[in-house]
């Protein structure tokens, strides 16, 4: 039997995550601040998303709203 893969998540940097949801810098701080988004680890002092974790908190921030 083939031992399965297991693929580790992807962790981007806060401006990256920004940029991917069309938020500023400073939301992504403010989320964190707020309890909305936990950082998934860090890279020197800087933080690093789970980019799934921060489409999550930007959908709650938006009420839940999202897009079909």
């Amino acid at each position: 039997m083939k031992p399965m893969k297991t693929e580790l998540p992807t962790l981007i940097p806060a401006p990256l995550a920004a940029r991917e949801v069309g938020v500023a810098p400073a939301t992504i701080r403010k989320w964190v601040q707020l309890g909305r988004l936990e950082a998934a680890g860090k890279a020197g002092r800087a933080q690093l998303f789970r980019l799934e974790d921060v489409f999550a908190a930007e959908r709650a921030a938006r009420g839940g709203r999202h897009a079909q």
